[in-house]
Order: C-alpha cells, then structure tokens, then sequence
C-alpha cells in the first residue's frame, strides 16, 4: 500500500514539474530555433507555430540596447515568458513606415496598399506607391523627427516601423505612451550589401509572406554572387575617387563600409580601402587633392546632372584627372516626379544591380548589353 501511495505522489509531483517547466521548454526552444536570417547583422527572426520572435539589435550607432518584438497569428498562444515584449498581431492589415528603404520590400511583397502614412511623402520615388499617395491613401505624417501625432492617431495604424538616430527618442517614447505600436528597425545599419536587402524578411514575416520573401531575397544573393563571378579574374586596376565637398569637409567612405564593399567586389582600387572602420571619414580638400588628383574614376556624391553644374558647385573639382577626362558618375541623378532620389530608395534592396552598376564603370566589357540602372555619368 505504501509502495502504491509513495509511486502515486512521484507520479503526480512529475506531473506538475512538467506543466512548471512546459513555459521554460518553450523559452528554451525559442533562443534554440535557428535564425533566419543569414547577412544581416543587425537582425533575427525566430519562427515557431502561432509566432515569430524577432530581435533587433544595433539600432544605431552604440546603441545600449537591443528590441524584442513577437508577431503573433491570430487565435495563437505565446509562452508567458515573452510577455514582457511587445506583441504584435499579423499579418498586419496596416502600417505606416518613416524611411524610404521600407517602400521596395512592400512593392516587392505586393503589399504597397497596407502603407497608410509616410512622414514627408515627397521623399518617395516609386510611381507605384506615388499613386497611392496621389489617390490620398498614403497620407504624409509630418516628419522623421517631428511626427504628427493627431494624424497617426487618426489613422491608426497596426504598427509603425521607425528608426533612431541614438539612444534619445522622445519621439518613438511618445508614439508609445499614445497607444500605438512601433517597431524599431535599423537597416540602415548595416555595413553588408546583402545585409541591407535580407530586411526584407522581417516585412516578410509582418505580412505573413515569409516564403515570398525568402524567395525574393534568395534570387537576389544568386544574382549578386553570379555577377561577382563575371570578375573574379579581373584586377582592380581603376583607382577611385568616392564622395564631394560638403561644406568645408570632403567624406570618403570608410574601407569597412557598405559602399566600400560594393567598390571592392567591383575589382576597383578605392583609394581610402585601408581606413578602417565604417561610416565616412571627414579630409579637407587639400588632403583629397594630394591623393586622388591621378584618380582614374571619380563617383561622385550629389544630384548634380552635368560637369558643368559640378563645377559650379566647386571650382577647384577640375583639378582631378577624372573631371578633366570626363570619368565622372554619381548614383544620385535619377529622381522621381517630387525629387525623392531613386538610388536611396531602391538600391539598399537590390544589391545586385548596385553591383552590376560599378562593375558596368570599372570593367564595361564584362556586362555589354546591360544599362546602368542607378548610376550615370556626367558629360
């Protein structure tokens, strides 16, 4: 009877251990799970039955900390030990963006048509989203700094996806004691070509279209590294000159950034390949002058249409061989109906042609049917 009495309490006391560690086993398998995500850095999706766990960290440049975010489907359940994280439902049926890199991954995904608020839609280049804008769909929201809060309460949309510049947001604080859901991203971040396009998943996963953005972004990487094949045997004989005076500074970028990546893969020589760091660095234009002046390309940084519109901007510009020889190009050129840049817009998203575009300047025999979709040189 004892034996019966004793098998019987260890039988029940193994019972509840197993419903007190059900929550610890789903936590467990929630940082367990393989992540999705595979370039960029800055973030992580975690998908299980009912919900995704997403994490975002370095948001901004020495950001204190990271962002816990969980999508949740409809009539699912969440382990109590996430609850602390904010929950969002999906997939979303509305969403307002604040930056002009998110409008590709909505077209891309066929979802343009849940954007219902963009601050300073001007910004945005897309004829197709420009529709929706003329059509008074997408409404203009103020801007990044200063968003009208009366109006995005008004619209009341299922998420708000920002960004921050440091660790100072009153704005995104204010947004959240409102009521509204808002989700950090920080692309934008990102010092990987690939890494920048692979955001696309996390849209994937707020509109249920995890699949498609897989797909998408998978032929996106096999685009890339097919191009970056067409010059492995080439040498980066071409040096090159990044960047313009801004006020009384020239910025080049750094050799560990995004843009001296894209130089690299290109087989280009960037003259400023061995700064190390990311971001851009601040010379004056004596210091630019003395390396570059024998510079055989010049990628400019500016909107300018011509050499003479860069020439007026600064005299001193045809000093450089590149300007005397006419080797001159700028990303920034191309513009939508209200002056949005279409590079800024579209090409954080399709690494790709970005590539396609430099290795069309450095090496033009390699693509000889393609046409720069980006770039253009100024005559």
């Amino acid at each position: 009877m004892k034996t019966f009495f004793y098998k019987t309490i260890l039988y029940t006391l193994l019972i509840v251990f197993a419903g007190c560690r059900k929550n610890e086993t789903a936590v467990s398998k929630t940082i367990a799970k393989q992540n999705a995500i595979e370039y960029a850095s800055g973030l992580s999706l975690y998908a299980y039955d009912g919900y995704t766990v997403v994490k975002v960290s370095n948001a901004w440049p020495n950001a204190e900390k990271d962002f816990t975010y969980i999508l949740k489907e409809k009539n699912s359940s969440v382990p109590d030990s996430l609850s602390k994280y904010t929950a969002i439902s999906v997939p979303l049926q509305s969403v307002v963006v604040t930056s002009t890199t998110n409008i590709p991954f909505l077209e891309m995904l066929g979802v343009e048509n849940k954007l219902t608020g963009f601050p300073h839609t001007d910004y945005i280049s897309s004829e197709k989203t420009r529709k929706l804008i003329d059509k008074g769909l997408v409404k203009n929201v103020g801007q990044n700094e200063k968003l009208n809060m009366e109006q995005l309460i008004d619209i009341a949309p299922e998420l708000i996806v920002t960004f921050g510049v440091d660790n100072n947001n009153p704005m995104i604080d204010n947004l959240q004691k409102s009521g509204l859901k808002v989700m950090i991203q920080g692309d934008w971040m990102e010092q990987s070509p690939l890494g920048k396009a692979e955001w696309i998943k996390l849209y994937g996963a707020l509109f249920g279209k995890e699949k498609e953005a897989k797909m998408l972004f998978d032929n996106i990487v096999k685009d890339y590294k097919n191009t970056l094949l067409s010059v492995k045997n080439c040498k980066a004989e071409t040096s090159v000159l990044y960047g313009s005076m801004y006020q009384d500074q020239w910025f080049v970028a750094k050799g560990n950034s995004w843009v001296a990546q894209f130089l690299r893969d290109a087989k280009s020589d960037y003259l400023w390949k061995e700064v190390q760091g990311t971001g851009s660095l601040g010379l004056s234009f004596e210091d630019i002058l003395d390396k570059a002046k024998n510079a055989g390309c010049w990628i400019a940084a500016g909107s300018y249409q011509s050499l003479t519109e860069l020439e007026k901007s600064n005299p001193h510009y045809n000093q450089f061989d590149a300007f005397k020889k006419k080797n001159v190009y700028t990303f920034e050129s191309k513009l939508g109906a209200t002056g949005g840049t279409v590079y800024y817009e579209l090409g954080p998203s399709r690494p790709d042609l970005v590539l396609k575009d430099y290795i069309k300047i450095f090496h033009p025999e390699l693509l000889p049917d393609y046409k720069l979709t980006f770039a253009q040189k100024l005559n």
